[in-house]
């Protein structure tokens, strides 16, 4: 049904649809209906994940040193966008997947807890994909997703 010319009353603009004006109800139901499409529920951040293989050494965080690796092998270089000059050296995230270009490859429920221990940038190993956010060993890889991509979407959280 079409609406009816506008009224305008002290600054507030009202529609009549058929000799009725709309329910005053109806701009909040619009406002909670925009909040809650746009905000959703995301404790972290959201970018994207990459792999590298051995050697791991040296590291630009802890150089040479062996025991800097995490004994489950779930460790990471940091992108540029979370290096903040060396600053992100020791830092822990919780990582997991949550889409990438094939369908299926992420492990879906799989949250993973890793640390720093390098710049990607300057990583001796290079990255399956230039300009993540986080470089994750293999291990921590294919504890998250599919091995075979190069790289996916995660969600993370500094812990």
């Amino acid at each position: 049904m079409p609406f009816k010319k506008p009224i305008v009353q002290a600054g507030r603009v009202q529609f009549k649809l058929e000799g009725k004006k709309m329910s005053k109800q109806q701009p909040w139901l619009f406002i909670i209906f925009l909040l809650t499409t746009l905000f959703h529920l995301s404790f972290g951040d959201v970018g994207t994940a990459a792999h590298y293989s051995t050697p791991y050494l040296p590291t630009a965080c802890f150089g040479n040193d062996a025991s800097q690796f995490p004994s489950s092998n779930l460790f990471a270089a940091a992108g540029e966008g979370i290096w903040d000059n060396g600053a992100s050296c020791g830092r822990q995230y919780l990582v997991r997947c949550i889409s990438a270009a094939t369908p299926r490859t992420c492990n879906p429920g799989q949250t993973i807890q890793i640390k720093i221990v390098d710049r990607a940038e300057t990583s001796v190993s290079r990255p399956s994909s230039n300009g993540a956010t986080i470089v994750l060993s293999t291990t921590a890889f294919g504890a998250i997703a599919n091995p075979s991509a190069a790289s996916v979407n995660i969600e993370f959280q500094q812990v």
